[in-house]
């Protein structure tokens, strides 16, 4: 099937581009096409993955350079998804995530899914004082990297916002936690440990700055990111709590980027996407698709002097050899 467009409802740009991220990958499709469709009329109208798949159909059937995505829209209105708003696409992300999630009925479905996207990380407190220590699990759909360091400086590279994340962390000072061992608040260590990558993951590059005065901007500095991720190489041995087998599963090729152009509260979002079936990459701007090269792609690292320009906004990234 080649790649069909999504028709603008009024301001979907940004459903239209994660709706394609979605849709274009064979592993997320292999899942939505194993879902229960729902009995009753009204049943299907609101459940989510039954329109997406309904959508993929449609764009499958391949008569139309685009298509409209109408009743996934309605339905996700019905979930308090509105239409004609500016939304953010990392948000967005995780609000339709949740919505599948929840509305895929069968248990190994839903796990699936989990493990298709979700990241698995060991937060660990340690007290400076004592050696008391809290450890706790958590799983995040998307890795949210600031591209800045505490200093405000600019992070040069997406590797270098990837080290700073996993970056062990003093809280002093406010940040102080309560230690039951010392009785008292005492400085803490904060560090994030890997216990497992999924097979597409999602990394959120934290480009909108919201100031205490209210303003909110955009940084839109260059950051460029590669074509090919080892995790492996990246990260250090304590950052890490994983053993040698799921971390030789670490090597991760490119295989999307949502983009945003123009300002916070004027923006528009496009998706490029590396087609898995053909091995080309692909700018998906609602109904407009064309064929790109990878210099295209390298256009959304950013530049400085040019705020509105298109700037990578969301990075997902394909495990090159799954277990």
């Amino acid at each position: 099937a080649e790649a069909i467009g999504l028709y603008n409802l009024g301001q979907s740009c940004c459903l239209n581009s994660l709706l394609q991220v979605f849709l274009m990958n064979i592993r997320f499709t292999r899942i939505l096409r194993r879902i229960t469709v729902p009995s009753s009329p009204a049943q299907r109208r609101s459940n989510v993955p039954y329109q997406m798949l309904l959508l993929l159909e449609k764009m499958q059937c391949g008569k139309c350079k685009a298509v409209g995505p109408t009743d996934l829209a309605c339905c996700l209105a019905e979930h308090r998804v509105e239409f004609f708003v500016q939304h953010d696409a990392a948000q967005l992300f995780l609000t339709l995530w949740n919505l599948l999630k929840k509305q895929m009925k069968k248990p190994e479905l839903v796990e699936e899914l989990s493990d298709l996207y979700t990241i698995c990380i060991q937060e660990h407190l340690a007290c400076q004082k004592c050696s008391f220590e809290i450890k706790s699990n958590s799983t995040m759909l998307t890795l949210p990297l600031p591209v800045l360091d505490a200093n405000s400086h600019r992070l040069k590279t997406l590797e270098d916002c990837l080290q700073y994340f996993f970056q062990p962390e003093q809280l002093t000072g406010q940040n102080m936690c309560f230690c039951q061992q010392c009785g008292r608040k005492a400085t803490f260590l904060q560090s994030m440990k890997l216990v497992h990558l999924p097979q597409t993951l999602t990394l959120h590059l934290k480009r909108f700055c919201f100031e205490r005065s209210s303003c909110t901007y955009k940084l839109s500095h260059s950051l460029p990111f590669p074509q090919e991720l080892d995790l492996r190489e990246l990260l250090t041995a304590n950052q890490c709590l994983a053993d040698d087998s799921e971390k030789a599963s670490w090597q991760y090729e490119l295989f999307a980027v949502v983009a945003h152009s123009g300002s916070i509260s004027y923006g528009h979002y496009c998706a490029y996407i590396h087609s898995l079936t053909e091995c080309k990459w692909y700018c998906f701007n609602d109904s407009q698709v064309c064929q790109v090269s990878w210099d295209d792609v390298k256009c959304t690292y950013g530049h400085s002097n040019l705020c509105w320009r298109e700037t990578a906004y969301l990075l997902f990234y394909m495990k090159k050899h799954p277990q």
